[in-house]
């Protein structure tokens, strides 16, 4: 007795057997990348987004992004001790205290606090910094600091501590 051989299942319509390339597949990786934008598109986008953006936007992005800098450049965060350059804190600190004024007077002029503090806290961990680096304690990385002679708060030849020393204010330099 001779069994009929299997059935073979009916041929699918071509559309279901392959996936056409946008669909997701088991083999994606080895699928066609979608083509790059050509030069035009890319300048329609661009062009869309200036549209949607305003100048106060950009300036709070990079007061934004100086701040992080200079908090990373303090090397006071774990994992950043070999990143300190107190040049950079100090150019960082400056550049905000610069682009504050402009957005101070804007229509974001009541939400500026948190920046306020960042940068007010960025000045009290770079003016222990520098004075522990003017007593004699652990030298900076990279930038140097004012102590190293470049603008710091050193005393005069005479000994005696200038005005802003002797004033007792918190001084940054550049302010």
């Amino acid at each position: 007795m001779s069994t009929p051989p299997p059935e073979e299942p009916p041929e699918q319509p071509r559309a279901e057997q392959e996936p056409l390339a946008h669909e997701p597949s088991e083999h994606a990786p080895y699928e066609r990348a979608p083509a790059e934008p050509s030069e035009e598109e890319l300048r329609a986008a661009f062009e869309e987004q200036l549209r949607k953006i305003s100048a106060t936007d950009v300036i709070v992005q990079t007061a934004v992004s100086l701040i992080n800098i200079a908090g990373r450049r303090l090397g006071t965060a774990p994992g950043s001790e070999d990143e300190r350059d107190l040049a950079q804190v100090r150019d960082a600190i400056d550049g905000v205290r610069g682009l504050l004024p402009v957005l101070e007077r804007g229509e974001m002029a009541q939400t500026l606090g948190p920046l306020r503090d960042a940068v007010s806290a960025l000045q009290v961990e770079y003016a222990k910094l520098v004075a522990t680096a003017a007593a004699g304690g652990s030298p900076p990385a990279q930038g140097g600091s004012e102590a190293d002679g470049d603008g710091g708060e050193q005393p005069p030849a005479g000994g005696t501590p200038g005005p802003a020393q002797s004033s007792g204010r918190l001084w940054v330099p550049g302010s």
